[in-house]
């Protein structure tokens, strides 16, 4: 069996055994492993959610007899108050939540599919929300100026000598800003959006400006090219502050410690 098989297969076994508890009402597959299935490959990890009658969340959540019983766990660990991060030891891994009917009302996610559920647990209840939801950028202006501000702050930060800081400020913020601005810029390709993740996918959808990330992101020990990268596509995508510009390019050049 491929691994595309074998992961369907886990799932719809991690379904059967949610099935068989009384608590169970429901396990939908999410993203890849969702509606989106053909994302799915061998580098595809499983996502789902599972839907259990009210006051019973803790039963699946502080025991996994359920889990177990699709083969010997080698890592688990809870990384928030609805969710579990676990890997396998034959190397499949999975990220799940577990939800009360309520409460899975107020929870953004795309891609639902239903795995399996209960006769007595509508369909009605497993409706996704709404597409409104998700990743939206800001206004172009406040992109720009954030982008800026950011690439200041994280130059003034390196010539102090506070290149972890810095690092955040250029290759972080700065560049989720340069993303944001890409997606207003150019018109995607059809492929299917992370609308909670703009870097997902993002060289497949954005491929006519994704090649200067390279040199946005050029590395912890040059984190002044990289601030200049990300000016100059401000510079030549928008018009930009001239002061900001020119106190942004001394910084670049400026040796580190020295003003």
């Amino acid at each position: 069996m491929n691994m595309k098989g074998h992961l369907l297969e886990r799932l719809d076994g991690i379904a059967d055994a949610v099935s068989r508890r009384p608590e169970g009402l429901a396990l939908l597959g999410v993203g890849s492993v969702g509606s989106e299935l053909n994302r799915l490959d061998e580098y595809s990890d499983l996502d789902f959610f599972v839907i259990c009658k009210e006051g019973t969340k803790e039963r699946f959540l502080e025991h996994f007899d359920w889990l177990e019983e699709q083969g010997p766990i080698a890592y688990r660990f809870k990384n928030t108050e609805d969710g579990c991060k676990l890997l396998y030891q034959d190397g499949i891994f999975c990220e799940y939540a577990v939800f009360e009917p309520q409460r899975l009302q107020e929870i953004a996610y795309t891609g639902g599919r239903v795995v399996w559920k209960s006769d007595d647990y509508t369909i009605s209840e497993c409706s996704l929300p709404s597409e409104g939801q998700g990743h939206k950028a800001p206004d172009t202006e406040w992109l720009i100026g954030e982008a800026l501000t950011n690439l200041y702050v994280g130059l003034c930060r390196y010539h102090r000598g506070e290149q972890l800081c810095a690092h955040a400020f250029i290759e972080r913020f700065a560049v989720d800003r340069v993303l944001d601005l890409i997606a207003l810029i150019e018109k995607p390709q059809a492929i299917t959006e992370d609308r909670f993740m703009i870097h997902r996918r993002f060289e497949f959808r954005y491929k006519q400006h994704a090649p200067i990330l390279s040199q946005c992101i050029a590395g912890y020990n040059n984190l002044p090219q990289s601030a200049e990268a990300i000016l100059n596509f401000l510079d030549r995508e928008f018009s930009i502050n001239a002061a900001m510009k020119q106190k942004i390019q001394q910084l670049c050049h400026v040796r580190k410690g020295e003003q």
